[in-house]
């Protein structure tokens, strides 16, 4: 009778199924990995070049902020002061011929709550030649007020609107419980001020 008997040292092993089982998770491991160096990579170009820009946009601002200097120095000398009079005193007269009473009242009125009414508006030019309107408005809580600030500053015509200071009100008329003073920025419309510096003479 003949017996066969396996005399290797290391069992039996299906190394293909092995490499098929696994070889595909590595491939797929192996394909996000570079995935992910490529974005990396990317990631760090675009970086650099928003951080060339950011330099870039710096030095114009550097360099128009060194020209605004050297012009008002220009200007500061004596012999061009009354040019430099002349120009804020042009200046300021087309930023109060922009100002149209009617076209206020008219965007006042558009964002206006109900139960709310204007009192008193005053007009005036800012340090930086904006036109800043204060507004005395009275109504019957502050809820209708901050409501009027809410939309105020989601118009395009008012900017940097807030309220000064409010009050109750006892000896008014009815209604008017509470009075608030509101301080904005006014924008005008650019045809309205284009119409205006074409106007004075």
């Amino acid at each position: 009778m003949r017996i066969d008997i396996n005399l290797a040292t290391q069992p039996y092993q299906d190394a293909r199924r092995f490499w098929m089982r696994w070889g595909v998770g590595l491939a797929g491991l192996g394909v996000f990995t570079l995935l992910l160096i490529y974005m990396t990579v990317m990631g760090f170009l675009a970086a650099r070049s928003d951080r060339n820009l950011i330099k870039q946009r710096e030095q114009q601002i550097a360099e128009r902020d060194e020209e605004k200097a050297r012009a008002e120095r220009l200007l500061s000398l004596p012999e061009n002061r009354s040019t430099r009079d002349r120009s804020q005193f042009l200046n300021e007269l087309f930023q109060r011929k922009s100002f149209s009473w009617t076209k206020v009242f008219e965007d006042l009125e558009r964002v206006m709550p109900p139960r709310l009414h204007v009192i008193s508006i005053q007009p005036a030019l800012a340090p930086d030649n904006q036109l800043e309107i204060k507004l005395v408005v009275a109504g019957d809580s502050s809820d209708r007020a901050l409501e009027l600030v809410r939309r105020m500053e989601s118009s395009q015509r008012f900017q940097q609107t807030w309220i000064q200071q409010w009050r109750n009100q006892t000896s008014q008329s009815p209604g008017d419980n509470v009075q608030f003073d509101i301080s904005a920025v006014y924008v005008p419309e650019v045809g309205a001020t284009s119409e205006a510096k074409r106007s004075t003479p």
